[in-house]
Protein backbone atom coordinates (compact mmCIF):
# COMPACT_ATOMS: atom_id res chain seq x y z
CA UNK A 1 0.00 0.00 0.00
CA UNK A 2 1.29 3.43 -0.86
CA UNK A 3 1.92 5.67 2.12
CA UNK A 4 -0.29 8.77 1.99
CA UNK A 5 1.49 12.08 1.56
CA UNK A 6 1.86 14.37 4.57
CA UNK A 7 -1.14 16.58 4.95
CA UNK A 8 -0.87 19.84 3.10
CA UNK A 9 2.51 18.96 1.62
CA UNK A 10 1.66 18.25 -2.02
CA UNK A 11 2.05 21.35 -4.10
CA UNK A 12 -0.26 21.89 -7.05
CA UNK A 13 1.29 21.39 -10.45
CA UNK A 14 0.50 23.03 -13.71
CA UNK A 15 1.91 23.51 -17.19
CA UNK A 16 4.21 26.31 -16.02
CA UNK A 17 5.70 24.12 -13.30
CA UNK A 18 6.25 21.27 -15.74
CA UNK A 19 8.21 23.53 -18.07
CA UNK A 20 10.54 24.80 -15.37
CA UNK A 21 14.23 24.07 -15.64
CA UNK A 22 15.22 25.89 -12.48
CA UNK A 23 15.76 23.81 -9.37
CA UNK A 24 12.50 22.49 -7.95
CA UNK A 25 11.83 24.16 -4.60
CA UNK A 26 8.48 22.52 -3.85
CA UNK A 27 9.88 20.23 -1.12
CA UNK A 28 10.67 23.34 0.92
CA UNK A 29 6.93 23.87 1.33
CA UNK A 30 6.90 20.80 3.60
CA UNK A 31 7.73 22.14 7.09
CA UNK A 32 9.55 19.03 8.35
CA UNK A 33 11.72 18.74 5.26
CA UNK A 34 12.41 22.49 5.26
CA UNK A 35 13.64 22.25 8.85
CA UNK A 36 15.92 19.28 8.06
CA UNK A 37 17.24 20.90 4.89
CA UNK A 38 18.01 24.15 6.70
CA UNK A 39 19.80 22.48 9.58
CA UNK A 40 21.79 20.16 7.34
CA UNK A 41 22.78 22.95 4.95
CA UNK A 42 24.04 25.20 7.73
CA UNK A 43 25.90 22.34 9.42
CA UNK A 44 27.49 21.23 6.12
CA UNK A 45 28.75 24.76 5.52
CA UNK A 46 30.24 24.79 9.01
CA UNK A 47 31.91 21.41 8.53
CA UNK A 48 33.93 22.81 5.63
CA UNK A 49 35.78 25.04 8.11
CA UNK A 50 36.96 21.94 9.97
CA UNK A 51 37.70 20.12 6.71
CA UNK A 52 40.23 22.85 5.90
CA UNK A 53 41.44 23.49 9.45
CA UNK A 54 42.40 19.89 10.30
CA UNK A 55 44.88 19.45 7.41
CA UNK A 56 46.27 22.94 8.07
CA UNK A 57 46.80 22.12 11.73
CA UNK A 58 48.26 18.69 11.02
CA UNK A 59 50.83 20.09 8.62
CA UNK A 60 51.68 22.89 11.02
CA UNK A 61 52.31 20.29 13.75
CA UNK A 62 54.28 17.74 11.72
CA UNK A 63 55.55 19.52 8.58
CA UNK A 64 54.93 16.12 6.94
CA UNK A 65 52.37 15.38 4.22
CA UNK A 66 52.31 11.73 5.29
CA UNK A 67 50.52 12.74 8.50
CA UNK A 68 48.13 14.88 6.46
CA UNK A 69 47.37 11.80 4.35
CA UNK A 70 46.57 9.83 7.49
CA UNK A 71 43.58 12.15 8.04
CA UNK A 72 41.86 10.43 5.12
CA UNK A 73 42.50 7.02 6.66
CA UNK A 74 41.20 8.18 10.05
CA UNK A 75 38.01 9.43 8.39
CA UNK A 76 37.41 6.51 6.03
CA UNK A 77 37.84 3.51 8.32
CA UNK A 78 35.04 4.57 10.73
CA UNK A 79 32.79 5.25 7.74
CA UNK A 80 33.44 1.76 6.44
CA UNK A 81 32.51 0.11 9.73
CA UNK A 82 29.98 2.44 11.30
CA UNK A 83 28.24 3.30 8.02
CA UNK A 84 26.85 -0.23 7.87
CA UNK A 85 26.09 -0.28 11.60
CA UNK A 86 24.42 3.12 11.36
CA UNK A 87 22.13 1.71 8.68
CA UNK A 88 21.10 -1.11 11.01
CA UNK A 89 20.32 1.39 13.78
CA UNK A 90 18.33 3.57 11.37
CA UNK A 91 16.10 0.58 10.54
CA UNK A 92 15.66 -0.49 14.17
CA UNK A 93 15.25 2.83 16.03
CA UNK A 94 13.36 6.06 15.70
CA UNK A 95 15.31 7.80 12.93
CA UNK A 96 14.76 11.19 14.50
CA UNK A 97 16.41 9.98 17.72
CA UNK A 98 19.30 8.43 15.80
CA UNK A 99 19.87 11.71 13.95
CA UNK A 100 19.77 13.68 17.18
CA UNK A 101 22.22 11.35 18.97
CA UNK A 102 24.66 11.39 16.05
CA UNK A 103 24.43 15.18 15.78
CA UNK A 104 25.26 15.56 19.46
CA UNK A 105 28.29 13.29 19.02
CA UNK A 106 29.39 15.37 16.01
CA UNK A 107 29.05 18.54 18.10
CA UNK A 108 31.10 17.01 20.92
CA UNK A 109 33.90 16.05 18.53
CA UNK A 110 33.96 19.56 17.09
CA UNK A 111 34.16 21.03 20.59
CA UNK A 112 37.08 18.66 21.20
CA UNK A 113 38.89 20.06 18.17
CA UNK A 114 38.24 23.58 19.42
CA UNK A 115 39.50 22.72 22.91
CA UNK A 116 42.75 21.14 21.73
CA UNK A 117 43.45 24.15 19.52
CA UNK A 118 42.80 26.61 22.37
CA UNK A 119 44.89 24.59 24.84
CA UNK A 120 47.75 24.09 22.40
CA UNK A 121 47.73 20.30 22.77
CA UNK A 122 49.93 19.88 19.65
CA UNK A 123 49.17 16.15 19.35
CA UNK A 124 48.81 14.63 15.86
CA UNK A 125 47.41 11.45 17.40
CA UNK A 126 44.71 13.39 19.26
CA UNK A 127 43.82 15.21 16.05
CA UNK A 128 43.39 11.90 14.20
CA UNK A 129 41.29 10.49 17.06
CA UNK A 130 38.92 13.47 16.98
CA UNK A 131 38.62 13.18 13.19
CA UNK A 132 37.70 9.52 13.66
CA UNK A 133 35.00 10.44 16.19
CA UNK A 134 33.58 12.98 13.76
CA UNK A 135 33.54 10.29 11.09
CA UNK A 136 31.70 7.90 13.41
CA UNK A 137 29.09 10.60 14.04
CA UNK A 138 28.65 11.17 10.31
CA UNK A 139 28.35 7.42 9.71
CA UNK A 140 25.56 7.25 12.30
CA UNK A 141 23.61 10.28 11.06
CA UNK A 142 23.92 9.81 7.29
CA UNK A 143 21.81 6.63 6.91
CA UNK A 144 19.07 7.96 9.20
CA UNK A 145 19.03 11.35 7.47
CA UNK A 146 18.77 9.77 4.03
CA UNK A 147 16.28 7.04 4.94
CA UNK A 148 13.79 9.45 6.52
CA UNK A 149 13.37 11.52 3.35
CA UNK A 150 10.47 9.54 1.79
CA UNK A 151 8.56 9.86 5.08
CA UNK A 152 8.93 13.63 5.13
CA UNK A 153 7.88 14.46 1.56
CA UNK A 154 5.53 12.83 -0.98
CA UNK A 155 7.22 10.18 -3.11
CA UNK A 156 6.89 12.28 -6.27
CA UNK A 157 8.99 14.99 -4.59
CA UNK A 158 11.82 12.66 -3.52
CA UNK A 159 13.97 13.48 -6.62
CA UNK A 160 13.50 17.22 -6.04
CA UNK A 161 14.32 16.88 -2.33
CA UNK A 162 17.42 14.80 -3.14
CA UNK A 163 18.50 17.42 -5.67
CA UNK A 164 18.15 20.18 -3.09
CA UNK A 165 20.26 18.18 -0.66
CA UNK A 166 23.02 17.51 -3.17
CA UNK A 167 23.01 21.07 -4.50
CA UNK A 168 23.31 22.77 -1.13
CA UNK A 169 25.97 20.26 -0.06
CA UNK A 170 27.95 21.09 -3.18
CA UNK A 171 27.49 24.81 -2.61
CA UNK A 172 28.87 24.36 0.89
CA UNK A 173 31.95 22.56 -0.44
CA UNK A 174 32.57 25.49 -2.79
CA UNK A 175 31.87 28.38 -0.39
CA UNK A 176 33.07 26.89 2.90
CA UNK A 177 36.75 26.36 2.00
CA UNK A 178 36.84 29.82 0.43
CA UNK A 179 35.68 31.45 3.67
CA UNK A 180 38.05 29.24 5.67
CA UNK A 181 40.90 30.40 3.44
CA UNK A 182 39.97 34.00 4.17
CA UNK A 183 40.06 33.25 7.92
CA UNK A 184 43.57 31.81 7.72
CA UNK A 185 44.67 34.58 5.38
CA UNK A 186 43.62 37.28 7.84
CA UNK A 187 44.44 35.71 11.22
CA UNK A 188 47.09 33.12 10.38
CA UNK A 189 47.26 29.56 11.66
CA UNK A 190 47.51 30.07 15.42
CA UNK A 191 44.46 32.34 15.66
CA UNK A 192 42.65 31.03 12.62
CA UNK A 193 42.40 27.44 13.89
CA UNK A 194 40.26 28.25 16.97
CA UNK A 195 38.12 30.60 14.87
CA UNK A 196 37.48 27.91 12.24
CA UNK A 197 36.66 25.23 14.81
CA UNK A 198 34.44 27.62 16.78
CA UNK A 199 32.53 28.55 13.63
CA UNK A 200 31.90 24.87 12.92
CA UNK A 201 30.83 24.23 16.52
CA UNK A 202 28.29 27.05 16.32
CA UNK A 203 26.93 26.10 12.91
CA UNK A 204 26.57 22.36 13.65
CA UNK A 205 24.02 23.23 16.34
CA UNK A 206 21.63 23.91 13.44
CA UNK A 207 21.50 20.17 12.80
CA UNK A 208 20.71 19.52 16.47
CA UNK A 209 17.94 22.13 16.26
CA UNK A 210 16.57 20.47 13.13
CA UNK A 211 16.60 16.96 14.62
CA UNK A 212 14.83 18.08 17.79
CA UNK A 213 11.98 19.61 15.81
CA UNK A 214 11.28 16.66 13.50
CA UNK A 215 8.32 14.35 14.06
CA UNK A 216 8.95 10.91 15.54
CA UNK A 217 9.94 8.43 12.82
CA UNK A 218 9.80 4.96 14.39
CA UNK A 219 10.51 1.95 12.15
CA UNK A 220 7.59 0.63 10.19
CA UNK A 221 6.76 -3.02 11.05
CA UNK A 222 7.80 -5.81 8.72
CA UNK A 223 4.90 -7.02 6.53
CA UNK A 224 5.02 -10.55 8.02
CA UNK A 225 5.17 -9.24 11.59
CA UNK A 226 8.47 -11.00 12.28
CA UNK A 227 10.81 -9.35 14.80
CA UNK A 228 13.60 -7.40 13.12
CA UNK A 229 17.07 -8.83 13.62
CA UNK A 230 19.89 -6.58 14.79
CA UNK A 231 23.65 -6.51 14.71
CA UNK A 232 25.58 -8.47 12.10
CA UNK A 233 22.52 -10.54 11.18
CA UNK A 234 20.70 -7.37 10.20
CA UNK A 235 23.64 -6.24 8.06
CA UNK A 236 23.58 -9.63 6.32
CA UNK A 237 19.83 -9.25 5.72
CA UNK A 238 20.49 -5.91 4.04
CA UNK A 239 23.15 -7.34 1.73
CA UNK A 240 20.92 -10.34 0.96
CA UNK A 241 18.11 -8.00 -0.06
CA UNK A 242 20.50 -5.95 -2.18
CA UNK A 243 21.86 -9.06 -3.91
CA UNK A 244 18.35 -10.09 -4.95
CA UNK A 245 17.35 -6.63 -6.20
CA UNK A 246 19.07 -6.08 -9.59
CA UNK A 247 17.96 -2.47 -10.01
CA UNK A 248 19.56 -1.32 -6.76
CA UNK A 249 22.60 -3.57 -7.07
CA UNK A 250 23.32 -2.25 -10.56
CA UNK A 251 22.87 1.36 -9.42
CA UNK A 252 25.60 0.86 -6.80
CA UNK A 253 27.83 -0.99 -9.28
CA UNK A 254 27.59 1.71 -11.93
CA UNK A 255 28.44 4.40 -9.38
CA UNK A 256 31.54 2.49 -8.28
CA UNK A 257 32.56 2.15 -11.93
CA UNK A 258 32.23 5.90 -12.41
CA UNK A 259 34.20 6.84 -9.31
CA UNK A 260 36.94 4.20 -9.34
CA UNK A 261 37.75 4.33 -13.05
CA UNK A 262 37.13 7.98 -13.92
CA UNK A 263 37.79 10.13 -10.84
CA UNK A 264 40.82 12.23 -11.95
CA UNK A 265 41.52 14.44 -8.91
CA UNK A 266 44.71 12.61 -7.82
CA UNK A 267 46.19 13.66 -11.19
CA UNK A 268 45.38 17.36 -10.85
CA UNK A 269 48.65 18.49 -9.21
CA UNK A 270 50.85 16.76 -11.81
CA UNK A 271 48.77 17.85 -14.80
CA UNK A 272 48.46 21.42 -13.51
CA UNK A 273 52.23 21.64 -13.17
CA UNK A 274 53.26 19.90 -16.39
CA UNK A 275 50.54 21.02 -18.79
CA UNK A 276 49.20 24.30 -17.44
CA UNK A 277 52.21 25.86 -15.75
CA UNK A 278 51.21 25.40 -12.13
CA UNK A 279 50.06 28.40 -10.11
CA UNK A 280 46.30 28.78 -9.83
CA UNK A 281 45.67 25.96 -12.33
CA UNK A 282 45.50 23.25 -9.66
CA UNK A 283 42.86 25.16 -7.69
CA UNK A 284 40.73 25.63 -10.80
CA UNK A 285 40.94 21.93 -11.63
CA UNK A 286 39.95 20.91 -8.10
CA UNK A 287 36.98 23.29 -8.00
CA UNK A 288 35.66 22.63 -11.53
CA UNK A 289 33.73 19.44 -10.77
CA UNK A 290 32.06 20.97 -7.71
CA UNK A 291 31.12 24.13 -9.62
CA UNK A 292 29.63 22.01 -12.40
CA UNK A 293 27.61 20.02 -9.87
CA UNK A 294 26.34 23.24 -8.34
CA UNK A 295 25.27 24.65 -11.72
CA UNK A 296 23.69 21.32 -12.59
CA UNK A 297 21.68 21.43 -9.39
CA UNK A 298 20.49 24.97 -10.01
CA UNK A 299 19.11 23.94 -13.42
CA UNK A 300 17.71 20.57 -12.31
CA UNK A 301 13.96 21.14 -12.41
CA UNK A 302 13.65 18.57 -15.19
CA UNK A 303 15.13 15.69 -13.18
CA UNK A 304 12.03 15.14 -11.08
CA UNK A 305 9.90 14.74 -14.22
CA UNK A 306 11.97 11.93 -15.72
CA UNK A 307 10.08 8.68 -16.15
CA UNK A 308 12.93 6.46 -17.39
CA UNK A 309 15.16 7.16 -14.43
CA UNK A 310 17.30 4.04 -14.89
CA UNK A 311 18.22 4.87 -18.48
CA UNK A 312 18.91 8.49 -17.50
CA UNK A 313 21.22 7.26 -14.73
CA UNK A 314 23.21 5.18 -17.21
CA UNK A 315 23.40 8.12 -19.62
CA UNK A 316 24.65 10.40 -16.85
CA UNK A 317 27.42 7.97 -15.88
CA UNK A 318 28.48 7.58 -19.53
CA UNK A 319 28.42 11.36 -19.88
CA UNK A 320 30.60 11.70 -16.78
CA UNK A 321 33.20 9.29 -18.20
CA UNK A 322 33.28 10.88 -21.65
CA UNK A 323 33.51 14.43 -20.25
CA UNK A 324 36.36 13.40 -17.93
CA UNK A 325 38.22 11.76 -20.84
CA UNK A 326 37.81 14.85 -23.04
CA UNK A 327 39.04 17.07 -20.20
CA UNK A 328 42.15 14.89 -20.01
CA UNK A 329 42.82 15.61 -23.70
CA UNK A 330 42.31 19.37 -23.38
CA UNK A 331 45.39 21.48 -24.11
CA UNK A 332 43.94 24.70 -22.69
CA UNK A 333 43.14 25.22 -19.03
CA UNK A 334 39.79 26.89 -19.70
CA UNK A 335 38.68 23.93 -21.84
CA UNK A 336 39.75 21.37 -19.22
CA UNK A 337 37.93 23.28 -16.49
CA UNK A 338 34.80 23.60 -18.64
CA UNK A 339 34.72 19.90 -19.45
CA UNK A 340 35.27 18.98 -15.80
CA UNK A 341 32.33 21.22 -14.97
CA UNK A 342 30.23 19.28 -17.49
CA UNK A 343 31.38 16.09 -15.77
CA UNK A 344 30.35 17.57 -12.43
CA UNK A 345 26.87 18.34 -13.74
CA UNK A 346 26.56 14.75 -14.99
CA UNK A 347 27.70 13.51 -11.59
CA UNK A 348 24.99 15.58 -9.90
CA UNK A 349 22.34 14.02 -12.15
CA UNK A 350 23.59 10.48 -11.54
CA UNK A 351 23.79 11.03 -7.77
CA UNK A 352 20.26 12.39 -7.56
CA UNK A 353 18.80 9.62 -9.70
CA UNK A 354 20.61 6.86 -7.81
CA UNK A 355 19.46 8.22 -4.46
CA UNK A 356 15.90 8.71 -5.72
CA UNK A 357 15.70 5.18 -7.10
CA UNK A 358 17.04 3.80 -3.83
CA UNK A 359 14.61 5.72 -1.62
CA UNK A 360 11.50 5.05 -3.75
CA UNK A 361 12.23 1.46 -4.76
CA UNK A 362 13.39 0.03 -1.43
CA UNK A 363 10.84 -0.72 1.31
CA UNK A 364 11.07 1.46 4.40
CA UNK A 365 12.28 -1.45 6.56
CA UNK A 366 15.44 -1.68 4.40
CA UNK A 367 16.17 1.98 3.69
CA UNK A 368 18.48 2.55 6.64
CA UNK A 369 20.72 -0.41 5.83
CA UNK A 370 20.83 0.47 2.15
CA UNK A 371 21.69 4.05 3.06
CA UNK A 372 24.51 2.60 5.15
CA UNK A 373 25.82 0.76 2.09
CA UNK A 374 25.38 3.97 0.11
CA UNK A 375 27.47 5.86 2.68
CA UNK A 376 30.31 3.36 2.26
CA UNK A 377 30.06 3.46 -1.55
CA UNK A 378 29.98 7.26 -1.73
CA UNK A 379 32.91 7.59 0.68
CA UNK A 380 34.97 4.71 -0.64
CA UNK A 381 34.53 5.05 -4.42
CA UNK A 382 36.41 8.35 -4.88
CA UNK A 383 39.20 7.24 -2.53
CA UNK A 384 39.66 4.02 -4.49
CA UNK A 385 39.57 6.19 -7.59
CA UNK A 386 42.47 8.26 -6.23
CA UNK A 387 44.43 5.05 -5.66
CA UNK A 388 43.64 3.79 -9.17
CA UNK A 389 44.61 7.09 -10.80
CA UNK A 390 47.88 7.36 -8.88
CA UNK A 391 48.89 3.78 -9.62
CA UNK A 392 48.09 4.10 -13.34
CA UNK A 393 49.92 7.41 -13.59
CA UNK A 394 53.01 5.90 -11.98
CA UNK A 395 53.07 3.07 -14.51
CA UNK A 396 51.56 4.55 -17.67
CA UNK A 397 51.64 8.32 -17.25
CA UNK A 398 49.03 10.85 -16.16
CA UNK A 399 47.51 11.19 -19.64
CA UNK A 400 46.69 7.50 -19.96
CA UNK A 401 45.46 7.37 -16.37
CA UNK A 402 43.13 10.34 -16.93
CA UNK A 403 41.81 9.71 -20.46
CA UNK A 404 41.88 5.93 -20.27
CA UNK A 405 40.04 5.93 -16.96
CA UNK A 406 37.23 8.10 -18.30
CA UNK A 407 36.80 6.04 -21.46
CA UNK A 408 36.95 2.78 -19.50
CA UNK A 409 34.22 3.99 -17.14
CA UNK A 410 31.91 4.94 -20.03
CA UNK A 411 32.56 1.68 -21.88
CA UNK A 412 32.15 -0.55 -18.83
CA UNK A 413 28.91 1.21 -17.86
CA UNK A 414 27.51 0.50 -21.33
CA UNK A 415 28.68 -3.11 -21.24
CA UNK A 416 27.17 -3.66 -17.79
CA UNK A 417 23.88 -2.16 -18.93
CA UNK A 418 23.81 -4.33 -22.04
CA UNK A 419 24.54 -7.47 -20.04
CA UNK A 420 22.11 -6.67 -17.23
CA UNK A 421 19.36 -4.38 -18.62
CA UNK A 422 17.22 -4.23 -15.44
CA UNK A 423 18.52 -0.77 -14.49
CA UNK A 424 18.06 0.73 -17.95
CA UNK A 425 14.49 -0.60 -18.04
CA UNK A 426 13.58 0.90 -14.68
CA UNK A 427 10.84 3.53 -14.78
CA UNK A 428 9.67 5.72 -11.97
CA UNK A 429 6.68 3.88 -10.47
CA UNK A 430 3.37 5.50 -9.71
CA UNK A 431 3.75 3.99 -6.24
CA UNK A 432 6.64 2.33 -4.45
CA UNK A 433 6.70 -1.47 -4.68
CA UNK A 434 6.59 -2.89 -1.18
CA UNK A 435 8.47 -6.06 -1.90
CA UNK A 436 11.16 -4.65 -4.12
CA UNK A 437 10.15 -6.84 -7.04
Amino acid sequence: MTRPAPAGSRAPRGPAADRRWAIDLRPLRVPAYRRLWTGNSVAMFGFQFTAVAVPVEMYALTRDSFWVGLIGVAAFLPLLVFGLWGGVIADARDRRSVLLAGSLLLWAATLGLLAQALLGARSPALLLALVAVQSVAFAITAPARGAMLPRLVPLDLVPAASTLNFTTSTAATVAGPTVAGVIFGIWGTDTGLPIAYAADAVLVTALIWAARGLPALPPEPDPDGAPRRRGLASVVDGFRYLATTPVLLLSFAIDLIAMILAMPRALFPEVAEERFGGGAAVGLLFSAIAVGSLLGGLTSGWIGRLQRQGLALVAAVVGWGVAVALAGLAGHLWLAVGLLAVAGAADLVSSVLRQSILLVYAPDRMRGRLQGVNTVVVAGGPRLGDLRAGAMAAGLGSGVAWVGGGLAAAALALLLTAAFPALARYRRPASRPEDGS
